[in-house]
């Protein structure tokens, strides 16, 4: 009795501790591994006054602060390596193992089966114990050590069953005969996964070109396996074995939904470790992957979190140029496919940076082409020829006045706009103050004319990209030397360069055809680079050969229609004469245009119709209307709508029996799918009407 009595005290008594560690833990959970010793010596102390044997109490009481050390610990694993989370994952396991080992040799039934458990479980013992000494990966090694936990304990449930002693524990407990073969190949498989798994942590100590095979558990995802060996070989690998896995990511990145589980895997932050440390050909494939891995919006928020932004910058600033060309395209597939982070590039100065590869052996490379102004600093033009980036008002400093009148700054302005688009001349006669970095020019100057247009090519299509619908960004755009650049690529770049900067100016047309500051401050007309821009554009209009470069020159006239004064006579005829293209999308690009001429909303709307009617565009629009393809026939009545609307006195109207297209057209079927057509066919009818007759003949 009290025997019973004394073990129901030291087990109250023990319960009791316990708790009050327990309540403790915060307290003890960021004790390091020396203050520890003196815990356990001030533990040993609390042994003294109770009736617990240490050997019992102490290692319950140690472990909890331990584990309480490591429960804190893990809210603090970002940035730790790999190997410290994975310690957590090994621990139970291992114990598992252990205690199958110790179990199996007190069996009472089945002992040569458990034995030879017991020798299979050995050796995975080993392993996870070598691969607790290892810096292991962490997504492979948990899913990994999930299994392998599931597994030990079904191993242990199994020797439990065979410790049963006496003849109606036996009767009760019922173990299959397939059960301990089902338990080996299990052992064996958990063998070959963890193997697979220190040798993919090993893998920067071996041969990079050796293929390390998939383990046994990958047979019902092989893929998801051989990316996590490729990342593998981005944490630890050798440089060239870390840009061959790069180039693995980049075959298996094409595809969306291994793209994705790239990025699920934290692909994303090993590839830009090894764009930022590698050796060229790796920071290229490193660079190409992140390109393809920006798939979608989800996709591109996380590589922005992951940090791609800055790294992309100093890429740029930084890299040989073969490295920037693809940072560059990289940069044009992550703002294609996920506008909202054109902001976060341009706070990376990405923008800058880019203009200035665009700007590089195009047109010299000082701060701003403009001509100083009237008055200016003498303080300034001192700290102009230092720094580029310091500037000081002028009505703090002494003043100077220029010696040359406006007339005379607009002729040097449009000098140098004509001398950098024709090739003639240098530009440092207009200007002196000179930016260039000597030390970074150098190792561009040495670049092969391939790699240089390229660079060009994928700069032009990332500020194409950036300055889509992104008012901020065109601003940057034409505030720098970049549309003097375009105007040049444009004229005189390969296919390439000349479609993405044709393509580039066309989204800045966009937005500034929403946007008045902007409009008024790039494109007004008596700036001499946008004249250079209006004259360029007129003549791939002109030329009318239909290439990749005629439908953006089209959009960009259109976008640029308020612009534009009454006095300007080149612009309608042009693109009058597509109307009767072989194309249907140059007619309807050419219709969509010309109705940004003659809308409502253009201030000079009268005199763009009249402009539109004396250069024949009636008669084209009439055929358009009925005999057009569906893709045109809708643009060219919403633009013969308009101009029966401003003109309708017109006589030439009246020849083309205009009114008798109208009132075709609105017994038809697709003006219902236009709202704007819907509104403005009745109305353009109505004022018709008024000053012609009923009676025109027409196609009913």
């Amino acid at each position: 009795m009290m025997n019973e009595i004394a073990r129901n005290f030291y087990a109250n008594t023990t319960k009791f501790l316990i708790l009050q560690m327990r309540l403790l833990e915060v307290k003890t959970a960021s004790l390091p591994e020396k203050e520890l010793k003196k815990k356990k010596s001030f533990l040993r102390s609390i042994t003294i006054f109770t009736p617990i044997q240490p050997a019992i109490f102490f290692p319950k009481v140690l472990s909890l602060i331990r584990n309480s050390n490591t429960r804190k610990q893990e809210r603090k694993t970002t940035g730790k390596k790999m190997g410290d989370v994975v310690m957590q994952i090994l621990a139970k396991p291992i114990q598992l193992a252990d205690q199958v080992t110790k179990l199996a040799d007190d069996v009472h039934s089945f002992r040569a089966e458990c034995q030879e458990l017991k020798s299979k479980t050995d050796r995975l013992a080993a392993l996870l114990r070598q691969a607790a000494r290892a810096e292991l990966y962490e997504r492979p090694a948990r899913r990994i050590m999930e299994d392998t936990e599931q597994l030990l304990d079904k191993a242990l449930s199994l020797i439990a069953k065979c410790r049963a002693n006496g003849i109606m524990k036996r009767m009760c407990t019922i173990i299959p005969a397939g059960a301990f073969r089902k338990m080996l190949i299990g052992l064996d498989n958990s063998i070959g996964n963890v193997s697979w798994l220190l040798r993919v942590s090993a893998a920067g100590d071996e041969d990079g070109d050796m293929h390390l095979g998939l383990p046994p558990i990958a047979q019902n995802e092989p893929i998801l396996f051989l990316i996590w060996e490729q990342i593998a070989t981005l944490h630890t690998g050798n440089l060239d074995a870390r840009a061959d896995a790069a180039a693995s990511l980049v075959s298996l990145a094409r595809d969306k939904r291994y793209g994705r589980l790239i990025i699920e895997e934290d692909g994303v932050v090993h590839l830009l470790r090894l764009v930022k440390e590698g050796r060229v050909e790796g920071q290229e494939n490193a660079a190409r992957a992140l390109g393809l891995l920006g798939g979608d919006p989800e996709s591109v928020e996380r590589m922005v979190i992951a940090g791609v932004c800055s790294v992309f910058s100093k890429v740029l600033k930084e890299s040989p140029m073969k490295v920037q060309a693809m940072v560059a395209w990289a940069v044009s597939e992550l703002a294609a496919n996920h506008p909202k982070c054109q902001d976060i590039f341009a706070q990376n100065n990405v923008v800058r940076l880019l203009v200035g590869h665009l700007a590089f052996e195009t047109v010299e490379e000082h701060s701003k082409y403009t001509i100083p102004p009237k008055v200016t600093s003498i303080h300034t033009v001192v700290m102009a020829n230092i720094t580029a980036d310091h500037s000081i008002k002028s009505s703090e400093q002494p003043l100077v006045r220029q010696p040359i009148d406006s007339q005379a700054r607009k002729n040097q302005m449009h000098g140098v706009v004509h001398y950098t688009v024709t090739g003639k001349g240098n530009l440092s006669d207009y200007h002196s103050v000179n930016v260039r970095q000597p030390h970074i020019v150098k190792g561009r100057e040495i670049e092969d004319p391939a790699t240089k247009s390229y660079m060009k090519a994928m700069a032009a299509r990332a500020l194409w990209q950036l300055a889509r619908g992104n008012s901020a960004i065109c601003k940057s755009i034409t505030e720098s030397k970049a549309l003097l650049c375009f105007v040049v690529l444009l004229e005189k770049g390969e296919n390439d360069v000349q479609y993405n900067s044709a393509m580039a100016l066309m989204e800045i047309a966009r937005v500034a055809e929403d946007d008045a500051v902007l409009r008024h401050s790039a494109f007004k007309p008596t700036s001499p680079t946008a004249r250079s821009i209006v004259d360029l554009l007129l003549r791939v209009i002109e030329k009318a050969d239909y290439n990749d470069l005629l439908v953006p020159c089209i959009t960009a006239i259109g976008c640029l229609s308020r612009t534009f004064r009454a006095t300007e006579k080149r612009i309608i005829g042009p693109l009058v004469r597509l109307l009767d293209d072989k194309e249907g999308v140059v007619m309807r690009e050419a219709a969509i245009a010309l109705t940004k001429f003659a809308c409502t909303d253009n201030y000079l709307h009268l005199d763009h119709s009249k402009a539109i009617i004396n250069a024949g565009g009636a008669k084209h629009l009439v055929q358009l209307v009925y005999f057009g393809e569906q893709m045109v026939h809708i643009a060219a009545l919403i633009l013969l709508s308009y101009i029966a609307l401003h003109v309708p006195e017109s006589e030439e109207l009246a020849i083309a029996e205009v009114l008798a297209v109208l009132e075709w057209a609105s017994k038809q079927g697709f003006v219902i799918q236009d709202p704007e057509l819907e509104l403005l066919l009745p109305e353009a009818k109505g004022r018709l009407e008024l000053y012609q007759s009923r009676g025109s003949a027409g196609y009913h």
